[in-house]
């Protein structure tokens, strides 16, 4: 999106304030200014992005602004229906973020070490995050009505956080007193918002026939609550003053799944769905395969890390077996030659099989994969998305890397090459010396990055064999 005539924000009005227009877009051809302030659509008040993105569904709008001279105007919008206006706002919430008073007693940001930067720190549970970008919310930081708010502006899918139909015990595990979720769930299942559901699952609390209740309780819900997950708590070696959590065995972990596949399996079976999905690291704890691709029907809680490997190696089969080079028609691999990946020790495996695939059908391609311990939070810590660049300098110096080293994205900060502990892309390549790569999310992308195509993408694959 290309944007034209842009100002500082005006005083007052937090975050409804005109930042830009987009240049040809329906708001760019009336009066409306940079620093105008949005009052209402239609009449409707403008609280936030919800209320806007309602608003301005309709093809004909009545747009009521302030101007920064504080004087109101009237602006008339037509549009096809569904069509943006064209406006960016000073704040995308275009409202304070909601922060989270829980004190849940998992919660990771509490298990961070001192020192890091101080936005990693913060806690959100903003319903609106939850629609826009996926975030897990517990419902229990709202204000009054926004519930109904949801419901009215058709919010949905949106993600929440359950751990326990028990209110008690939903309760304990967010750090307060009882605190019930199945009347806000079934009023959002009523209201005809799509749910889905998150449990983090703690040994001794929440596990076990806890568990079992809470899943048939949700399971209740379907198809309002249209999924569930159940990941293992995850704990770093910076718990001093927390309360005392176990970690996930491997006994432990294979009875979790044999619970919730047991339950799954009769879900299939009574309504056509599995419902209930187990995080990839209960699979990798217990020291079992992941299910195959189909196990995951449409993969509803992949940000959750259900799914995501599997999803990773079926996307990289199909990449590997998709034609683009035959045996003899890699001219230029060797030139570039090998590559390494620096990894969390839970994929470890899984990806060096899939650079051992690679090098089957390229074989002048060598590749090393290196499990990158986490020193930083703990080696009970074993997610790629955690490990931190100063971990890899340490463990990687002096170590055969290639020409190209690579990291999967999850590792940086969203939009920025920078680590979570401040370690950016380049200071990494420098200390290593060698060029750092990160690859997308894709088996495609990793493929490409794996034969050195320019991009890293799967367009990269066809780009280099239409040459």
């Amino acid at each position: 999106m290309r944007l034209v005539r842009r100002s500082a924000p005006a005083a007052g009005a937090r975050g409804k304030t005109v930042r830009a227009i987009e240049a040809g877009s329906p708001a760019s051809k009336t009066k409306i200014a940079v620093g105008d302030a949005i009052v209402s659509i239609n009449g409707r008040e403008i609280k936030d992005v919800l209320d806007y993105m309602y608003g301005a569904y309709e093809p004909r709008l009545t747009i009521r602004l302030r101007g920064q001279d504080g004087a109101v105007k009237l602006v008339r919008v037509r549009k096809p229906a569904g069509a943006g206006i064209g406006l960016e706002f000073d704040d995308p919430l275009m409202d304070a973020e909601r922060s989270c008073r829980n004190k849940c007693i998992f919660c990771f940001v509490d298990q961070l070490p001192r020192g890091m930067r101080g936005t990693l720190y913060y806690k959100d549970d903003d319903a609106r995050l939850s629609f826009l970008h996926g975030n897990y919310v517990t419902l229990t930081n709202m204000p009054p009505g926004e519930l109904e708010r949801m419901i009215d502006l058709r919010v949905s899918p949106i993600n929440v956080s359950v751990h326990s139909t028990d209110p008690e015990i939903r309760g304990h595990m967010l750090g307060g007193g009882a605190c019930g979720i199945m009347d806000k769930l079934r009023a959002l299942a009523d209201g005809g918002i799509t749910v889905n559901c998150q449990i983090v699952c703690c040994p001794g609390v929440n596990d076990g026939e806890e568990l079992r209740r809470s899943l048939t309780e949700l399971w209740g819900l379907y198809p309002g609550v249209a999924s569930v997950s159940v990941v293992p708590v995850g704990l770093t070696k910076h718990r001093d003053g927390l309360t005392q959590l176990s970690a996930f065995d491997p006994a432990l972990a294979r009875e979790t799944l044999c619970l919730v596949e047991g339950l799954s399996g009769g879900f299939l079976r009574e309504r056509g769905s599995r419902f209930a999905f187990c995080a990839d690291e209960m699979y990798i704890k217990a020291g079992r395969e992941l299910p195959d691709d189909g196990f995951y029907e449409e993969y509803p809680q992949l940000e959750n890390g259900v799914g995501m490997m599997r999803l990773l190696m079926t996307e990289f089969d199909a990449a590997l077996d998709g034609g683009f080079f035959e045996r003899g028609d890699s001219v230029g691999l060797r030139a570039r030659g090998g590559f390494s990946i620096a990894t969390g020790r839970a994929a470890g495996g899984f990806i060096r099989e899939m650079a051992r695939a690679a090098a089957e059908r390229y074989g002048d391609v060598p590749g090393e994969v290196y499990e990158i311990r986490n020193d930083f939070f703990g080696e009970s810590v074993d997610v790629a998305g955690l490990v931190t660049g100063g971990d890899i300098m340490a463990q990687l110096a002096g170590k055969p890397l290639g020409d190209r080293l690579l990291i999967p994205r999850a590792m940086l900060k969203r939009g920025e090459d920078v680590f979570l502990d401040d370690v950016t892309l380049g200071a990494l390549s420098a200390r290593l010396g060698v060029s750092v790569r990160a690859v997308g999310p894709g088996g495609a992308d990793l493929l490409a990055a794996m034969l050195g195509f320019p991009g890293g993408r799967a367009e990269g694959l066809r780009e280099w064999a239409d040459r």
